[in-house]
């Protein structure tokens, strides 16, 4: 009774935990590229997926739009060299990365630039999920 007890507690959370994690295609559509430059104004290195957000100023309008861009797990950007310090609140970047399908100003950063320097992202893009 208790082996089946674990069994069926151990099918029931390996089921949520792949529930929540998203496939990149529902969330992101790669026939959407955008490359946004600006200030970082916010990080989050968290699991299952590190954030963070840019302030990108429109060229024509002048307007300031705050952009959330998601990369990969933080052990996958330690993978490629990020540490927690990688990026800093007032950072001037330049990201590549793919369009939130919904239009919202949220992508899946695929590179990050800065300082002259290219960093990846540990995107999942092009992973087949």
């Amino acid at each position: 009774m208790r082996v089946r007890l674990i069994i069926a507690l151990s099918v029931l959370l390996t089921a949520t935990s792949a529930l929540a994690h998203h496939s990149f295609s529902s969330e992101y559509d790669s026939k959407q590229p955008i490359t946004l430059k600006g200030l970082v104004t916010k990080i989050e290195w968290q699991n299952p997926h590190a954030y963070f957000y840019v302030n990108v100023k429109d060229e024509t309008t002048g307007a300031i739009t705050n952009w959330a861009l998601e990369m990969g797990a933080p052990s996958g950007l330690q993978k490629q060299g990020w540490t927690r310090n990688t990026l800093q609140v007032g950072d001037q970047v330049t990201v590549e990365g793919t369009r939130a399908r919904n239009g919202s100003n949220l992508a899946n950063a695929r590179n990050v630039f800065k300082d002259g320097k290219k960093l990846g992202a540990a995107s999942s893009e092009g992973q087949g999920n």
